[in-house]
């Protein structure tokens, strides 16, 4: 016999043995594991397991615990019924997924041996499928939960935030959302609803009451008030997750979708993660709110209600506190009548912004008030103020006192001026000249004695003296100022107009020079002398 090459050399093979059907299974897995498709593996594990148990009828059903129930993987051969003697095999895959393997084929040892591998191959792909499945719906569900934070951060309306809850859950966690949110006596009240399809809105509307009367069911209510979710009336088809933030019950989120939509095995756990943010920002804005709130009432207790109305003079004002969303702040504007028959106009900058700045703001003003209606000269008005300060306050304040005198009935007014460390008033002459008036003194709350000499000036019909605080000149643009000489500027073309004007051309003047938000506050007081010439 002739010497056959080292490379021709064959290992002794058995063509139709267990071992070629074990390799057959073994190389169909591998195929199926480098493409990862579940459905094409399973085909040719089923025509394979065919060929070599002899099965007349085979088919893989899988569950993926969406509520969809067992669908139809592959199937190989004749068709399957129900009532079949086909075995049923149990395939080994992790829950929410269930699989299992019917066949119709003799019942030897080797079809046992070979189905039992082919079951243990065929559960190695589909947990691995499950496992690639599951980690591509977490990281859409990170990308949307991360879109949900950035979309509820960039506001602190209150009502703005609720409208937009319903908008951020349809439809990505159902095809409609509805938002109640609790009120005192732990009541519901509709805040907000969407719905994928406009033209169904009317809808959403109408099952409203139902829907409300259903979460304040005795069974249903006590578990939203454990922190329980809850399934939707059958009609409704969905879940109501509880809004709590804080360790408040701040209402109930209702998710519905359509009956025969298919559902997500991670819907729950993402919407009651969706439903913790939202009830977070729901208190942030909330709390914002109420901040506002009180700030708001602050300041109107800070600031004169409405200017009155004085024979001869006219009077404009204008205050912006800094920073965005902020409403009371450390300037101070007032005017006032005197026991003498005089107006006192006052303008006032405390150090620092914000409540406390505000809070002296207030002392300072119902100081000046008292002494003034007790009848105290101005100077003794500074001393008095000046040692309040020094006293009962860390910080210190810029204050312009202006006594306007209009009782001689003449067309003049008499003016006099008292500066505490603050910046000079602008004389807007009828001609359009700009010039500046007062003498500087001592701030209030640094030393003492304070010194503030006076200094008197006329302000002839058509002129207007303009007060205003170093949150209006240091208004920055970069590295630019807008500066006393641009006040100035921006002055001379409101020569003829009412004081009122005068005092909101400067203000829009100023907040517009630069796009960012006030660093400081902002006061600016005109008055006018409105006499004919």
């Amino acid at each position: 016999m002739p010497n056959r090459a080292p490379d021709q050399e064959q290992s002794p093979r058995h063509p139709t043995g267990p071992l070629t059907a074990v390799d057959a299974l073994l190389g169909v897995a591998t195929t199926a594991d480098e493409t990862g498709t579940a459905h094409g593996f399973a085909g040719d594990l089923l025509r394979t397991l065919a060929e070599h148990t002899a099965a007349t009828g085979s088919a893989v059903w899988l569950d993926r615990g969406d509520g969809a129930g067992a669908q139809l993987l592959a199937a190989q051969g004749k068709r399957l019924q129900p009532a079949s003697a086909a075995r049923r095999i149990s395939v080994p895959v992790s829950l929410p997924w269930s699989a299992e393997l019917r066949l119709d084929a003799p019942d030897t040892p080797q079809a046992q041996t070979l189905t039992r591998l082919a079951v243990q191959r065929l559960g190695m792909t589909l947990e691995h499928q499950r496992l690639r499945d599951s980690d591509r719906r977490r990281q859409t569900s990170l990308a949307f939960l991360a879109e949900v934070s950035e979309l509820l951060a960039q506001s602190l309306d209150l009502t703005l935030t609720l409208a937009l809850i319903p908008r951020l859950v349809v439809p990505r966690l159902g095809t409609w959302c509805t938002l109640h949110r609790a009120t005192p006596g732990r009541r519901l009240e509709p805040a907000a609803a969407a719905h994928a399809d406009e033209a169904l809105s009317p809808w959403l509307d109408a099952v409203s009451d139902d829907l409300t009367r259903s979460l304040l069911a005795p069974p249903v209510a006590d578990a939203l008030l454990a922190g329980k979710n809850v399934p939707l009336p059958t009609a409704l088809s969905g879940i109501a997750v509880p809004l709590f933030a804080r360790g408040e019950w701040l209402g109930v989120l209702s998710i519905g979708r359509d009956t025969d939509s298919p559902r997500d095995p991670d819907e729950i756990p993402v919407a009651e993660e969706v439903a913790r943010r939202c009830a977070l920002a729901m208190d942030n804005a909330r709390i914002h709110e109420e901040r506002q709130t009180v700030s708001h009432t602050l300041q109107q207790a800070l600031l004169p209600a409405k200017l009155p109305t004085i024979q001869g003079l006219g009077i404009g004002a204008e205050y912006v506190p800094a920073g965005r969303g902020v409403e009371v702040g450390g300037d101070l504007y007032d005017i006032m009548a005197m026991p003498d028959g005089r107006w006192l106009v006052m303008v006032g900058d405390v150090s620092g912004k914000g409540v406390h700045a505000a809070a002296v703001t207030g002392l300072i003003r119902e100081v000046i008030r008292v002494l003034v209606k007790d009848g105290r000269p101005l100077q003794s008005v500074l001393a008095t103020l000046n040692e309040t300060l020094s006293e009962r306050s860390e910080r210190y304040c810029t204050l312009a006192l202006a006594a306007f005198d209009t009782r001689s009935g003449g067309s003049d007014v008499e003016v006099s001026l008292h500066l505490a460390g603050h910046d000079r008033p602008l004389v807007l002459h009828a001609d359009g000249r700009v010039s500046s008036a007062g003498r500087w003194g001592t701030a209030l709350g640094l030393v003492s004695p304070v010194t503030c000499p006076p200094a008197r000036l006329v302000l002839k019909p058509g002129e207007t003296l303009v007060f205003f605080t170093d949150g209006v000149t240091e208004r920055r643009n970069g590295h630019e100022f807008f500066g006393t000489q641009r006040l100035a500027q921006r002055l001379t073309y409101l020569a003829g107009h009412p004081a009122d004007v005068i005092a909101a051309r400067l203000r829009t003047a100023a907040v517009d020079f630069s796009v960012d938000p006030p660093r400081d506050d902002m006061a600016i007081m005109a008055v006018r002398n409105d006499a004919e010439r």
